[in-house]
């Protein structure tokens, strides 16, 4: 275990149409992990070979402080910690994140088209999210701007992404729509393989494939003339074999995977017993993807 998604909560302020209900139910605030306790169980699994942590939720800027979390992991001898963001927030805090070690953020933006943006989102947050996107890039951060695609409902946008990608010098991730969740009565309609993805772009623009480790879960090029594009098909593609992931909830129970319900609750553990703790978490990893997770993704820590 090598990598760990922290997520801070599972509430948002978006309600994107592929990831969560218009009245989701949150866990309550006063169910989250505390403060000292996060960082304590996180403090001892880098202590048993975490070497990157992510911050996500839910939406992690909402949590109050989410900040001082990015400062207190940045005192851990971590290789990369980084932050997964919808960007409504983060504007307004991006001078104080750049004196911490999180230096790598990924932004969810589904449409560069602001109509579009909120009616995938269902909130008129566009202009917010394309400020912090802005800023992230001005602050030296190692950016991506992370899009699910979706069959006539973005994938017209795909292209605009890549010349978005090369003018701004961004990274594009592209992903597919997942079979999890509320999305899964749409999956059939909405789902696009990545190589369909790979097949358009290459009809348009020149680029070369990047080496890639074993277990990096995007497949990524480098576009002529500047820009990078990434590609996470988790559907058509799955990196099962070679993850070297675990998911930390807001609640304190470590997930083996984004598509298992089922975890083991850190909370209350005791150093002493985290290896056997770790060990039944990790015989839980599947091998093969599961088909399907009615569980909404936003609850697991996507």
């Amino acid at each position: 275990m090598k990598k760990l998604r922290l997520s801070l909560l599972d509430a948002c302020n978006f309600r994107c149409v592929y990831c969560m209900p218009e009245k989701a139910q949150f866990t309550p605030s006063k169910d989250y992990l505390k403060t000292e306790d996060l960082l304590r169980i996180v403090k001892n699994f880098v202590s048993f070979g975490v070497e990157e942590v992510r911050l996500t939720g839910g939406e992690p800027t909402l949590r109050k402080d989410w900040l001082v979390v990015a400062q207190k992991l940045s005192e851990l001898p971590l290789r990369k910690l980084g932050l997964t963001t919808n960007g409504f927030n983060l504007h307004k805090s991006i001078e104080d994140l750049s004196r911490t070690q999180c230096q790598y953020i990924n932004i969810s933006i589904d449409s560069l088209r602001k109509e579009k943006f909120n009616s995938i989102t269902r909130r008129p947050f566009y202009d917010d999210v394309m400020k912090s996107i802005f800023m992230a890039k001005e602050f030296g951060f190692n950016l991506k701007l992370n899009v699910v695609v979706m069959k006539s409902v973005n994938d017209d946008e795909v292209i605009d992404f890549v010349r978005f990608s090369q003018k701004y010098d961004i990274e594009v991730r592209f992903l597919e729509t997942m079979n999890i969740g509320v999305a899964r009565p749409h999956f059939e309609k909405w789902f696009i393989p990545a190589q369909s993805l790979i097949n358009n772009i290459e009809a348009h623009f020149d680029w070369t494939k990047r080496d890639r480790e074993a277990d990096d879960t995007a497949f990524c090029y480098d576009l002529s003339g500047g820009g990078r594009i990434g590609f996470i098909a988790s559907e058509s593609q799955s990196f099962c074999q070679g993850c070297s992931r675990l998911r930390l909830d807001a609640k304190g129970v470590l997930r083996p995977c984004l598509f298992k319900e089922q975890g083991l609750s850190f909370k209350d553990i005791s150093l002493e017993d985290y290896p056997k703790a770790l060990s039944e978490t990790m015989r839980l990893k599947p091998i093969e993807r599961e088909k399907e997770l009615a569980q909404p993704m936003y609850q697991v820590g996507g």
